[in-house]
């Protein structure tokens, strides 16, 4: 697995990340083969949040991957919290009691990565600097970032948080590439001009914070996947091309497409069958042209200007 710096840290991580949300749809056995398989393809970097499975997929992972020492070592953990029932919570008490309670299920002492999941309108940067400050001094937390959250929001967060925001979690595939059609028909009068996220892209590339794609295979929000998808006849058709060429799955060249950007983006795939884990890492050695890359991007239904 070809590796990448995560924004501005000294932390490798594979290029692919590997999310655990639906690891609580495995039995044990299931569980720990796929993360055995993970492991094996150089998948390392692992990918939770608190509200997973209301904690339980943290602790079904910890036991999957039989959590000690050794193994703590050689794998690399993010965790997101600031997600309640019914609001968002970015206090200092929550942050705090949140870090401890994904610790806990994790079996570990420290997190490599803690995201704060979606943001808090009501948040206090203040709090947060003061949050950061505890984890990074006690060592639960190595390096910290956002999701979901544009340049002001991030700005507004390092206007008192001193730790480099590492990555941001964003919504993006091929059929959900906004924050990209945006920069393409900037001032023009069409609806592809809205600019939805404030220039997240360019902001995250300037700022050297790396972008960790969520749901790369869905179209709309979770309403299903774009492979195969006979919504998709022309997309798809464009992808099994240059797949065949490649000899490689159309998952593959799905991830292979968001990993040409020179953004260096590290997506974060959900997938819990084995063999299309495996083929989302095969993206790793795939790097597609630029008339590659772009006959794909037409293919969804975007139109250049």
């Amino acid at each position: 697995m070809r590796t990448m710096k995560l924004g501005t840290s000294s932390l490798e991580v594979p290029v692919v990340a590997v999310g655990c949300m639906r690891i609580n749809s495995l039995n044990n056995t299931e569980a720990e083969r796929f993360v055995q398989s993970a492991l094996e393809e150089g998948a390392n970097f692992f990918d939770h949040a608190d509200i997973y499975g209301g904690g339980a997929c943290e602790e079904i992972f910890a036991d999957a991957v039989h959590m000690n020492d050794d193994i703590r070592e050689k794998i690399i953990l993010q965790s997101k919290c600031g997600i309640r029932q019914g609001m968002f919570d970015f206090s200092k008490e929550h942050i705090l009691e949140s870090v401890d309670g994904i610790l806990k299920r994790l079996k570990t002492d420290y997190l490599d990565v803690l995201l704060l999941h979606r943001p808090d309108t009501l948040v206090e940067p203040e709090e947060v600097a003061e949050a950061f400050d505890i984890l990074e001094t006690s060592g639960k937390v190595r390096h910290f970032g956002v999701s979901n959250q544009n340049p002001f929001q991030m700005e507004l967060l390092k206007k008192s948080v001193k730790q480099p925001l590492v990555a941001n979690q964003l919504q993006l595939s091929i059929t959900n590439s906004t924050m990209i059609t945006s920069g393409f028909n900037v001032n023009m009068e069409n609806d592809a001009a809205i600019n939805r996220d404030g220039g997240v892209l360019d902001y995250c590339r300037l700022q050297d914070i790396t972008i960790q794609p969520w749901s790369p295979f869905q179209y709309g929000f979770f309403e299903g996947v774009f492979l195969g998808n006979e919504k998709f006849p022309e997309l798809n058709q464009t992808i099994d091309t240059i797949a065949e060429k490649y000899e490689v799955s159309n998952t593959t060249i799905a991830i292979a497409w968001l990993l040409r950007h020179p953004a260096r983006m590290q997506p974060v795939i959900g997938t819990m069958n084995i063999d299309r884990l495996k083929d989302c890492c095969k993206a790793s050695d795939i790097y597609l042209t630029r008339q590659e890359w772009y006959e794909i991007y037409r293919a969804a239904g975007n139109v250049l200007p």
